[in-house]
């Protein structure tokens, strides 16, 4: 079955290009305009990924990324497309849920590529059923779903990979670089506290005391490493 594309922007020519190339990759595409439609369509519609400008004629694009998040709570993978181009733009853009974050100007082909590999990322490519478990908690890698005691927990794609990395291995100390490689891959050029800012998103998410994580702990000068049991 072909995945759909959302994009959504409101300057006409960007929209015409890339619904031409992720067309021509085989991918069906809707657009929306602002963010009100954005969410119209992601509401109603079996949408694989948006598309999302930074910059919309009502509401913002990060605060569509909020409400999809934040709200919904959905999983929905996101691309982020902006004119903002500061390190600082970047880390806000992503630590409010995006899965990538693209700058204007920019090539289609990068974007198809970026949409390829984001989709590879969110699809998984488990096909056994693992499962890690520990204390209350429930990883089970083929269904990607995360359970604390009976309650699902909804991480972003991109937590679900830092995330899932780090259990794979406790004990291990992973660094930034390696964390970004792992969660976004090659084609991105990683911002070191991109990961901080996902890191404390996953500790909100499983830690019982955000203060004092029992899970993730911080490698000083290093990065973070999973542990099961920090009593």
């Amino acid at each position: 079955m072909q995945e759909t594309i959302l994009i959504v922007d409101d300057e006409l020519k960007i929209t015409e290009v890339l619904a031409a190339y992720l067309t021509k990759a085989g991918y069906l595409v809707e657009v929306a305009y602002d963010g009100e439609s954005a969410l119209k369509h992601a509401k109603s519609e079996n949408i694989s990924l948006m598309i999302l400008d930074w910059m919309l004629p009502d509401i913002s694009g990060k605060e569509v990324c909020n409400i999809i998040r934040e709200k919904w709570k959905s999983s929905l993978p996101i691309i982020m497309l902006t004119a903002k181009v500061q390190d600082d733009d970047i880390i806000d853009g992503l630590s409010f849920g995006a899965d990538d974050y693209v700058t204007k100007p920019f090539s289609p082909k990068v974007i198809v590529a970026r949409v390829d590999a984001v989709l590879r990322r969110f699809r998984g490519t488990e096909t056994d059923k693992n499962l890690i478990a520990w204390d209350d908690f429930e990883v089970n890698l083929d269904c990607r779903i995360v359970r604390k005691g009976t309650e699902e927990i909804h991480f972003t794609p991109i937590e679900y990979e830092i995330f899932t990395k780090m259990i794979q291995f406790p004990g291990r100390v992973f660094t930034r670089e390696q964390l970004i490689e792992c969660a976004l891959g090659g084609l991105y050029e990683g911002y070191d506290r991109t990961i901080d800012s996902h890191i404390k998103k996953i500790r909100q998410k499983i830690e019982p005391n955000r203060s004092e994580p029992k899970y993730i702990l911080t490698v000083h000068g290093i990065g973070y490493k999973f542990v099961k049991d920090n009593s």
